[in-house]
């Protein structure tokens, strides 16, 4: 991958990420609060998982990743969360519309790596995408009434 800029703005994602899901996590009530809290925390582990391996990434090319909260900040795309109190609709909600932004990023950075060869940064984000198409997944069978 030539360009890095959008490897950091997905490194930037999955840290506004970790601590939004905390968020949602810690602070879901009402009906179905155990397997929310349940399905947040998975997704957190998971987001703190593909951070580490897209910094160790980044590293193994000479590239620097972003490494500050403010810098995270000033590049995500995806927007910290106001509020402690979520129902189990607004955190699906929440989770489906980050995801769903999340998965294209990774696309487009699996796509552009395939483009340039890069076949390691290929193999990683495309279990990324497989990831979230599976948590989209899920989330699909939760809302469903």
């Amino acid at each position: 991958m030539k360009n890095y800029t959008k490897m950091n703005e997905y490194l930037s994602n999955l840290a506004v990420l970790n601590v939004k899901l905390h968020n949602v996590h810690w602070n879901v009530v009402g009906p179905q609060f155990v397997q929310i809290h349940e399905f947040t925390e998975s997704l957190y582990d998971d987001m703190f998982e593909k951070f580490d391996a897209v910094a160790e990434l980044m590293k193994m090319r000479d590239v620097s990743p972003l490494a500050k909260m403010a810098d995270y900040l000033k590049n995500a795309t995806v927007e910290e969360l106001d509020g402690d109190k979520f129902t189990r609709d607004e955190v699906l909600d929440i989770v489906q519309e980050d995801l769903k932004k999340m998965k294209a990023i990774a696309t487009d950075i699996r796509n552009q790596a395939d483009e340039d060869g890069d076949f390691e940064v290929v193999g990683e984000f495309e279990e990324h995408v497989a990831g979230y198409s599976k948590n989209l997944w899920f989330i699909k069978a939760m809302m469903t009434k």
